[in-house]
């Protein structure tokens, strides 16, 4: 499982880490993030990208889960 930790990044970067992660195919990725619209674009770019997207919640975080269809 490749994982990633995007908390504390401005928008666009979480969205640019995500993408270059996901390049490398990754059957399985976990992406940590702390605001809602970082939120939103991940999740937008892996279902996107062919993953099916699950969303933890734990206050302020969230941990996003893609995993290849």
């Amino acid at each position: 499982m490749k994982e990633l930790d995007v908390r504390g990044l401005s928008c666009p970067m979480p969205l640019m880490h995500t993408k270059k992660a996901i390049d490398g195919d990754p059957a399985e990725i976990l992406v940590l993030a702390d605001s809602g619209t970082a939120k939103a674009n991940v999740v937008a770019l892996l279902q996107d990208s062919g993953y099916t997207v699950t969303i933890a919640e734990d206050a302020s975080e969230y941990r996003i889960t893609g995993v290849r269809r």
